[in-house]
């Protein structure tokens, strides 16, 4: 399945600094283009603007760990989203303000919550035993709390997180209760999946929730309805016919899939434009737009994607180095594992093809051959790609495979150095006018 065709990518293929990296490296590795987070970014914040809401962005860390995504969010003041102590660091060293950094997850650790509390963050209540600790850890910090108290979603009771209605009344009570040691500044969710209905229904009720708790005289001027926008990787046609025709002997060994095992990875609607659709819908109960509802009750709108701000911010490069022919297809294990491109985690697949790269630029043309691609591991599990890939020419050792878009959770939530095999290196490419500019990430 083609990915959207990407002049910036296809400038990098043609440069010849891929091959050059591969050959210093001597291992994968992926490169990452910032000025692909921050037009996204400004996509997000040109919906708000269009839409008269007053609103914050804040990038979702976990979809990424390279430093460039937070350091483009202290250039340009945008938040961050953590959840764990070594984001927050992360997120404080690259020069984000603590009053920037939103801290969700549930049951935090301690000292998670002390060092948020420090740097004035927002903390994201999960529950009430967490807001226990909070209470409790202000008398140390001598600071207010700012909390946001995460709802539980109506349509997903089972989940396991987030505060039901009864626990959420008994927390409003509190932080009433508390006075000035904390700053109850609104409410959160996060919803699993991509329908557009439930987000804005729960983001309707949660503003009446905070004209509700105004009236206890609690601030309650802000919500976040979290993560979840779609990324669109490939054409629709691409897409829905790969799902119509896909059976058991696309894939080596006959592994099968079902529809639902994939990542859509064809979107109607996708990043910034889901924004849109979510604030033009009008929620349940309501007569009046969630945009309108929004300005009407003087709430801000937080935001939280990760995938969505990296789309097509990335890619990662493997180097074939063994090609075999089996049963009419090529089997070919390239110079890494599946742990380095995460969808298998999910015991699902990467679809989006890979481009094969020879030494003299990009295979083109009607394919040739197919492959599939394992990883230099001695399972028979470690499949970078299970599919039969079409390939526009015979791939041989020395060739790269270079995987498109795939900087949004792909490159390293999985990551491992299995069989003591270096994780891949993430390259910043600051510059492709000319010769392409390239420097290492400042991860540490």
């Amino acid at each position: 399945m083609p990915a959207h065709p990407d002049a910036q990518v296809a400038t990098v293929l043609t440069s010849g600094l891929l091959q050059e990296l591969s050959y210093a490296f001597d291992g994968p590795f992926h490169f990452l283009l910032p000025d692909r987070f921050d037009t996204n970014l400004a996509a997000f914040r040109a919906t708000l603007t269009e839409a008269g809401v007053a609103g914050r962005v804040y990038y979702a860390k976990k979809a990424n760990k390279a430093a460039v995504w937070v350091e483009r969010c202290a250039a340009t003041g945008a938040g961050v989203d953590v959840a764990s102590a070594g984001e927050l660091r992360e997120a404080l060293a690259h020069g984000v303000r603590g009053e920037d950094v939103t801290v969700t997850g549930p049951a935090k650790h301690e000292q998670l919550l002390r060092v948020a509390l420090l740097q004035g963050a927002l903390i994201a209540v999960d529950s009430p035993a967490e807001l226990d600790r909070i209470l409790a850890l202000t008398g140390e910090t001598a600071r207010p709390a700012r909390v946001l108290l995460r709802r539980l979603p109506p349509d997903q009771p089972h989940s396991r997180f987030g505060l039901d209605d009864e626990e959420t009344a008994a927390a409003l009570r509190r932080c009433a209760a508390a006075g000035p040691a904390v700053s109850m500044e609104g409410f959160s969710f996060h919803l699993s999946g991509y329908a557009l209905r439930p987000r804005a229904d729960l983001a309707g009720r949660l503003v009446d929730e905070c004209r509700a708790a105004r009236a206890m005289g609690l601030r309650a001027d802000r919500i976040s309805i979290g993560g979840g926008f779609a990324v669109d990787y490939a054409a629709a046609d691409d897409w829905h016919g790969f799902l119509a025709e896909q059976r058991p002997g696309h894939y080596h060994a006959g592994k099968s899939f079902t529809a639902g095992d994939f990542y859509p990875y064809h979107s109607p609607l996708a990043g910034a434009d889901v924004l849109r659709a979510v604030l033009a819908t009008t929620p349940e109960g309501h007569s009046a737009s969630l945009a309108r509802l929004l300005r009407d009750a003087g709430v801000t709108l937080m935001l939280e994607p990760g995938r969505a701000l990296l789309d097509r911010a990335g890619s990662t490069v493997f180097r074939i180095q063994g090609v075999k022919e089996r049963d009419g297809y090529a089997v070919l294990t390239v110079d890494g594992s599946s742990l380095s491109l995460s969808e298998q985690w999910f015991n699902s697949e990467y679809l989006p093809d890979p481009v094969l790269l020879t030494a003299s630029g990009p295979a083109e043309g009607p394919a040739v051959v197919a492959a599939c691609v394992g990883g230099a591991t001695c399972l028979e599990s470690d499949m970078v790609t299970w599919r039969k890939v079409p390939l526009p020419a015979r791939p041989r050792e020395g060739d790269l495979l270079v995987y498109p878009n795939t900087a949004g959770y792909q490159m390293d939530s999985n990551e491992s150095p299995f069989h003591d095999l270096p994780l891949p290196p993430k390259v910043v490419l600051d510059r492709l006018t000319g010769r392409p500019r390239w420097r290492l990430d400042r991860h540490s």
